[in-house]
């Protein structure tokens, strides 16, 4: 039986301020196969954002331990990729040097990841805007950049972090669309974070719900729609979505 591409034991973290500790997350025990989908919601300040920080290896638990890809995680790994709300494009740089950033971050570049880029853009309809700035572009087009910038360094895992949050909805249905379809074709392990619930139906196989702070799991649903050539699009128009909806909805108890 193959392991978990993620796995989560007993995962708890403790802030300290001025008024005190702050317990962001509490016990959390969690697996993610490989290949497979997970959103995560749950209220403001539930520790969603942390979490995703701790499986990335940017910042420790207070208590537990994270295993990806079999190794227990310590200090940040060049096997995930991070998108965060922003896009986090330079404007100084071309769409082109923009996604071969990590690269040159992670002294990786050579001729043959750079073509890759360039067949990622042509692939994601950036072809015709490699050498234009991010100033010329729509927002989507920005994340679609952004997207192609995280996949250059042909990560295994992507962490989303709200990353369609900045765009407006019209262009956020799209966009979500897109990107749950290309990641869904290159046949990445993801982990999204989001506070719109019928985003996280639509992308994932499996949604976590969270408790308030501190946040542990309150519940999974395993998601199973009927609908065709299955894409985030199509998803909201299957019949199981609204009771999906509705019960994620009433577990959270509060706008998420």
């Amino acid at each position: 039986m193959e392991l978990p591409v993620v796995k989560l034991d007993r995962v708890s973290k403790n802030y300290h301020s001025l008024e005190g500790e702050i317990e962001a997350l509490a016990d959390i025990s969690l697996d993610v196969d490989r290949g497979e989908f997970v959103s995560i919601v749950g209220p403001s300040g539930c520790g969603k954002s942390t979490l995703l920080s701790i499986v990335s290896g940017l910042i420790e638990p207070t208590a537990g331990k994270v295993w990806v890809q079999g190794r227990e995680v310590k200090g940040n790994l060049q096997s995930v990729g991070y998108m965060l709300q922003k896009d986090h494009l330079f404007e100084w740089r071309t769409i082109r040097e923009n996604a071969v950033l990590g690269l040159e971050i992670r002294n990786m570049k050579n001729k043959e990841r750079v073509s890759y880029v360039n067949d990622l853009l042509d692939a994601y309809g950036l072809g015709d805007f490699m050498d234009c700035y991010p100033s010329q572009l729509s927002g989507g087009m920005r994340q679609r950049a952004a997207l192609v910038r995280t996949l250059a360094t042909e990560p295994e895992i992507l962490l989303l972090d709200e990353p369609f949050s900045a765009l407006d909805y019209q262009t956020r249905l799209a966009i979500a669309d897109e990107i749950g379809s290309i990641l869904k074709r290159e046949k990445k392990t993801a982990i999204l974070v989001t506070h719109d619930i019928a985003e996280a139906i639509s992308m994932a196989d499996r949604v976590i719900v969270l408790s308030k702070r501190p946040g542990n799991i309150k519940s999974i649903h395993s998601i199973e729609l009927t609908c065709d050539k299955r894409s985030p699009m199509r998803c909201r128009e299957a019949p199981e979505f609204s009771k999906y909806f509705n019960n994620i909805w009433k577990e959270l108890d509060v706008h998420v």
